[in-house]
């Protein structure tokens, strides 16, 4: 269903009580009986777990696919580890970190730019085509990585945060790859329908502030210009704990909303927002949704709420992505709990 996404955002800035916007996908393994492999394997299955989480989650502001970041890494050729109760992981580099800098320059500059539609690509295009059929009662997000994020999985995670100093060259010339794939990537989501992107760059969120927006802030600037319009929102996501210190950079990149883990001060990161942008967070998806309990994620919900609930701009949400086993009574306790704040 088209919509228009800038109006959607002001009346989310206005609405005096907000709906919820957690990443909540993967745990629809447990309401269609399946495993994370199956789920991620299949188009129809990933647009009735879309449909599914919908319908249980009336309270939701909107409907956000698999925050897979894999996905595109995958497409380059990168090899992933996939199981069927986690989500999947790239577990090596497609750049060697055996070579010299010569040759890991050449590397980079033969790099391939896979088509859109390679490797499972297609899939979560077609998911999200499938899933603006069955859910109409709200905004539906793809979901992408961002760019310094997919480059650390091109060069190695722990590697490219090093090469930024010692072989910053290179890591352009691998940045300027992954950007192009990225907006061609979002580009194949809007040709489908999508009201919006989620772009995850939970890797910049381990960079410098001297460092983020040369490495990350630029390129995501890029992205946004190149896709967001009226009708076609992105929301950025950093779940790095220098998000607090690197706000200049992401705030820079004129994403429609901001999305942020709970490794920062969620009320810190308010009092620096400009009062017009929409920000949301930050509840802990390890710790509570996964790890914790109905009175546990109850007391968190309030508190995160009681402290930042004051800016117009705050909606509440998870920290980042929902872990796939994390208990349905957890999460019908996150939603009470939201209720509770507003209802009183």
């Amino acid at each position: 269903m088209k919509r228009n996404m800038d109006q959607w955002c002001r009346e989310l800035l206005e609405a005096p009580a907000k709906k919820a916007l957690p990443v909540l996908s993967f745990p629809s393994i447990q309401l269609l009986g399946i495993t994370v492999k199956e789920l991620i394997a299949d188009s129809d299955v990933q647009a009735r777990g879309m449909k599914a989480v919908a319908d249980r989650t009336p309270q939701a502001g909107g409907a956000v696919s698999l925050m897979d970041l894999s996905v595109e890494a995958e497409c380059f050729g990168a090899p992933i580890r996939v199981s069927d109760d986690e989500v999947p992981t790239v577990t090596g580099p497609v750049i060697s970190t055996e070579v010299e800098e010569d040759e890991r320059m050449e590397q980079a500059e033969t790099l391939e730019v896979p088509p859109i539609g390679a490797g499972r690509t297609q899939i979560y295009i077609d998911a999200i085509e499938k899933a603006m059929g069955l859910i109409e009662d709200r905004p539906v997000f793809a979901g992408v990585i961002g760019p310094f994020s997919l480059a650390g999985r091109l060069l190695d995670v722990t590697e490219a945060l090093i090469y930024c100093y010692d072989e910053p060259d290179m890591v352009h010339v691998v940045l300027e790859k992954s950007t192009q794939f990225i907006i061609e990537y979002i580009k194949a989501y809007k040709a489908v329908g999508a009201n919006g992107v989620v772009i995850a760059e939970p890797l910049a969120g381990l960079l410098s502030p001297a460092l983020a927006q040369e490495f990350s802030g630029d390129y995501c600037k890029r992205i946004v210009e190149a896709v967001r319009d009226e009708n076609f929102a992105v929301i950025y996501h950093n779940c790095g704990n220098t998000a607090n210190i690197t706000l200049d950079s992401i705030f820079s990149c004129g994403a429609s909303a901001y999305h942020f883990g709970n490794a920062v001060d969620m009320a810190e990161i308010l009092e620096k927002a400009p009062a017009d942008t929409i920000c949301m967070g930050n509840v802990d998806p390890a710790g509570e949704f996964r790890g914790g309990t109905p009175e546990s994620i109850r007391k968190t919900t309030l508190g995160v709420m009681e402290a930042c609930c004051k800016h117009p701009n705050f909606v509440i949400s998870s920290g980042c992505d929902i872990p796939p086993l994390s208990s349905w009574d957890n999460i019908d306790a996150f939603f009470a709990a939201v209720d509770e704040f507003y209802g009183r």
